[in-house]
Formats: C-alpha cells, sequence, structure tokens
C-alpha cells in the first residue's frame, strides 16, 4: 500500500504524522539527558527523512532565511576562536541541526498541529515525571520542589507552563470538538498542579503574564484591522505606565515575597554581575559558543562550587542575553536580539494587520512566554531543548504564506 506523500509533508493533510512528530519531539527535548543518543536520534528521525519525499516544500529558500540563521551560524563560527574548540564544535553543529529540524517543522506543521502536539507531549512529559520523578533541596533557598523527572524545578515549570499555555490555546481559540476541549482542560489542570508543586516563580509568572496578553489581545481583535493599530499602542502606552508606577510602588518586592524570594532573585543578580564581568574578557566575539561552562575553567569551577553544582555541568547565567554576550559578544548579543524581536513584532504585525490569522496569534503569545523568560532563563540558546525548537518554528512560520482559514484539522481527535 502506497502513502501519499502528503500526509507527511502538507500541513493540511499531516496532522496524524504532525501531532505525533511534535509530541515525541517534546519529550525527547524533556529527557533527551536520561535516555542518550538514541532519543536524539530518533528525533532527526522524525524530521530530517522527510527532506527526500519533497526537498522544494521541506526546505522552502533558505535565503530568507538569513536573519533566522545568523545566531547559529555564529556559533559554528566561533569554534576558530573558543577558549575550548572541541566543545564549540560540536555544540554549535548540534545547534545547527536542530535549527534545520525546526525549520523544517515550521515548513510542514502547521500552528494548529503544533497545538496539539505540544499539548500532548507535556502530557507526556509531566505524566512521566509523576510516574518516576521526585523532590529536590535547594540548598540556595531551603526549600524542597517537586522537579519530576528533571534536574530542576525551572525545566519542569517550562514544561508545565507549556502545558498551560497551549490547553488554553485548544480549549479556547481553536475549533475544536467538545471532547477535545474538555482532554485540553484536562492536561491544563495537570500542568497548573505540575506548575505550583515546582514552586518555579519564574514559569508561574510568565505564563500568567502571557495569558493577560493573550486575553487583551483577543479584545483587539475585536475591532478592524486599522482599529487595532491605534488600540494596540494605547494600551502599550498605558501598559508601561502601569508598570512603572506599580515598581515604584513596590509591587516587584511583593510579588517576589509570595514566592519567597528577595531582590536577588534567588542570586541570580549575582550570577549576572559575574556573567557582566565575563564579558570583558572578549567583548566583541565571546569565549566560544558553550565555551565558558568547560570543567577545568577557574571562573566556572568557581560559580559551580558557590552554587552547589556538584554535577559541574549544565549551569548557566539565568539569562539569554548575557549568555550570549559571554559566548558571542555584542555580535551574538545583537543577532539573538534580532531574532527574538523579529519573531515577537512580525508575529504581532500579522495580527494586528490581517483580517484572520489564527498562526500569528498563537506564535505572538508563544513569543511573548519566551520573551518574558529570556531574561531569567536561557531557553533558546541550546540544542535539543523545546525553547529553541519554538523560537525557530515561530521564526521559520514567517517565512510561509499565511492560511486564509484554519483547517479542521481536530476531527481524528474528536472521534476517537
Amino acid at each position: 500500500m502506497r502513502v501519499a506523500r502528503a500526509s507527511f509533508v502538507s500541513p493540511e493533510r499531516n496532522f496524524t504524522y504532525g501531532l505525533a512528530a511534535v509530541a515525541l519531539s517534546v519529550f525527547v527535548f524533556a529527557y533527551s539527558t536520561r535516555f542518550g543518543q538514541v532519543s536524539v536520534l530518533a528525533y532527526y528521525a522524525l524530521w530530517l527523512p522527510l527532506v527526500l519525499i519533497d526537498y522544494r516544500r521541506v526546505l522552502g529558500n533558505y535565503a530568507r532565511y538569513h536573519w533566522i540563521l545568523a545566531f547559529g551560524a555564529l556559533a559554528c563560527l566561533s569554534t576558530f576562536w573558543s577558549l575550548a574548540p572541541g566543545t564549540s564544535a560540536r555544540a554549535s553543529v548540534q545547534y545547527a541541526t536542530h535549527i534545520v529540524c525546526a525549520l523544517i517543522a515550521a515548513r510542514v506543521i502547521g500552528a494548529r498541529t503544533l497545538s496539539y502536539g505540544v499539548l500532548a507531549g507535556a502530557a507526556l512529559v509531566l505524566a512521566y515525571s509523576f510516574a518516576f520523578g521526585g523532590y529536590h533541596f535547594d540548598p540556595l533557598d531551603g526549600t524542597y520542589s517537586f522537579v519530576g523527572a528533571f534536574s530542576s524545578k525551572n525545566q519542569l515549570g517550562f514544561y508545565a507552563s507549556l502545558g498551560v499555555y497551549f490547553a488554553f490555546v485548544v480549549a479556547f481559540f481553536l475549533d475544536a470538538a467538545f471532547l477535545t476541549r474538555l482532554a485540553a482542560l484536562a492536561i491544563g489542570c495537570v500542568s497548573a498542579y505540575a506548575l505550583v508543586a515546582s514552586q518555579s516563580a519564574t514559569s508561574l509568572i510568565g505564563v500568567v503574564l502571557t495569558l493577560a496578553a493573550m486575553a487583551g489581545m483577543r479584545v483587539v481583535l475585536m475591532f478592524s484591522p486599522a482599529a487595532r493599530k491605534v488600540l494596540f499602542i494605547a494600551a502599550a502606552i498605558l501598559g508601561v505606565a502601569g508598570i512603572a508606577i506599580a515598581l515604584n510602588a513596590g509591587a516587584l518586592d511583593a510579588v517576589l515575597a509570595i514566592f519567597g524570594k528577595d531582590a536577588t532573585l534567588t542570586g541570580r543578580t549575582y550570577l549576572w554581575s559575574e556573567g557582566l564581568a565575563a564579558v570583558e574578557q572578549a567583548p566583541l566575539l565571546g569565549v566560544g559558543y558553550q565555551g565558558y561552562w568547560v570543567q577545568g575553567f577557574a571562573d566556572a569551577e568557581r560559580l559551580w562550587a558557590e552554587f552547589y553544582i556538584a554535577t559541574r555541568t549544565g549551569f548557566h547565567f539565568h539569562n539569554t542575553y548575557i549568555e550570549a554576550l559571554v559566548e558571542l559578544g555584542y555580535v551574538g548579543f545583537a543577532l539573538i536580539s534580532i531574532l527574538v524581536g523579529g519573531v515577537l513584532f512580525a508575529h504581532l504585525g500579522r495580527l494586528l494587520s490581517l483580517a484572520r490569522d489564527h498562526a500569528a496569534y498563537i506564535l505572538f503569545g508563544l513569543a511573548v512566554l519566551l520573551l518574558i523568560r529570556s531574561f531569567v532563563e536561557v531557553d533558546i540558546l541550546y540544542p535539543y531543548t523545546i525553547g529553541s525548537f519554538l523560537i525557530y518554528y515561530a521564526a521559520g512560520q514567517l517565512t510561509v504564506r499565511p492560511a486564509a482559514a484554519p483547517h479542521r484539522t481536530d476531527a481524528a481527535l474528536a472521534t476517537a
């Protein structure tokens, strides 16, 4: 029996494959450190062979991706000046191929299918964590928190926040069947529980602010495209003014107190100062992609010891832009800022200008979530992570012509 190529590479006809591919990719991103190279190879097997089916549709015109690929290209080039060239070479090739997989997904998977897939993947990730995970004592703040099958509560919190976000999208925005909405709400409730149990203030605040922005945008979208821009600018000005007033009134300290945090954000401000000091080593091009946190390097060893990182791996400056400055200098900082800002404002522009663009609404909210987290995490800088996959997917979607109307892709779920 022959299977139509469209069942794999056409966004209008590949819902089943797309759902499975995205869900399994999310699971690999979560636990590749547990399952090793086999899981990473399985991830590649989900996306790269699609090039052999229809390379024109799957790859598109890569000349249009220059601003998307620039940061990854710089990461690869940094091998030539890195303090740890072997580490930079291996990691940058992994990151580059990871970007390619995300861009392939952007060409063949629609935003609706992505929403169902990430929601299903988050459910699998949380189910595994509840089944095989546990609690962890944080020596910095003296508390126990549920980390699941991860090594950090913030990792669990990120997947839980994605579960909450995409549950909101499926249940309240997509044209889903009643049973599908119920299933989405159930996953959303489990994700919310995991989010609270993880005690990850970063993840909880990020998803709450994102959902608030999405709700506000729904009000803006009730008006004509011409009126939306004026209304959005007015709302943005009022929002910025309100935030400034709240900060001056001590709102930040009050919010941090709710989560048992202080002004140092559990050591993050110290890490940021250390990172900014490290930038002076190589301000223009940095010390090389992943060339700072290397065993045997004095500064890395000192910070691992100060933050009780016994494994001496898997640490960072808890800020995307400071991490980019240290590793790839001001050039890398500019390129990652262009990527994040370009995705956010381009999808916002589509949302405000087009009469109806469901993908732009979904990906705008996702960009808001990743932007908020970028100031306290490094979700988008490393290979085989859900954050980097999603930001490059959202960027790749900007090279795809917007669909005129949503596709009824949830019929399979409604009849299951």
